[in-house]
């Protein structure tokens, strides 16, 4: 399937809350999502992220999730596989002995909506505040870049203060562990 999504820091949580209220956008309940993320051996942060493969194992309630995304026009545009595991230790082993290597940890308190083919996502990252994610399937012969600019539109009529970032949750991550230490 590919994907596109726009991301963005939320400066102010309670006028996201109601901007989205006056929109009739109901967020489910929180749950927390625990995310390792693995890019291939030898890949660092500085190479280009398009057209490599980048695993992720994800852990809600209990149960796992096995995704690969590989960026096609930018980090935010890609093409991405999913499937339930049911073990996460043995995935994990799997992955190492495809070639792939362990790189952060995310962990988040995530909320969620739908509206159309749109997903919302209200995500608090431990240590890193409050991000708004908005992602939808795009088929092939539509522009990625096209309907980035859609999303980014809709984000911009909230009327909330954001600040619009390029970069995945692993990147946004490893740059405040890199700050911290």
């Amino acid at each position: 399937m590919r994907e596109v999504k726009v991301k963005f820091h939320v400066w102010d949580r309670e006028a996201l809350f109601l901007s989205l209220k006056a929109r009739d956008i109901e967020l489910g309940e929180p749950f927390f999502q625990d995310d390792q993320a693995y890019a291939p051996d030898r890949w660092t942060f500085e190479d280009s992220r398009l057209g490599v493969s980048f695993p992720r194992l994800r852990t809600i309630n209990n149960r796992h999730f096995f995704t690969l995304k590989q960026p096609t026009v930018n980090a935010q545009a890609y093409v991405s596989f999913e499937t339930e595991v049911a073990d996460r230790d043995q995935m994990h082993q799997a992955i190492l002995n495809m070639g792939f290597c362990p790189t952060v940890r995310v962990a988040k308190i995530r909320r969620t909506a739908r509206l159309g083919n749109m997903s919302l996502y209200v995500d608090e990252l431990d240590g890193l505040g409050m991000f708004l994610e908005l992602d939808c399937p795009v088929p092939a012969h539509e522009s990625a870049v096209t309907v980035q600019e859609t999303l980014n539109a809709f984000v911009a009529s909230l009327g909330v203060d954001v600040t619009r970032t390029e970069e995945t949750c692993d990147a946004l991550v490893r740059t405040a562990q890199l700050r911290a230490a």
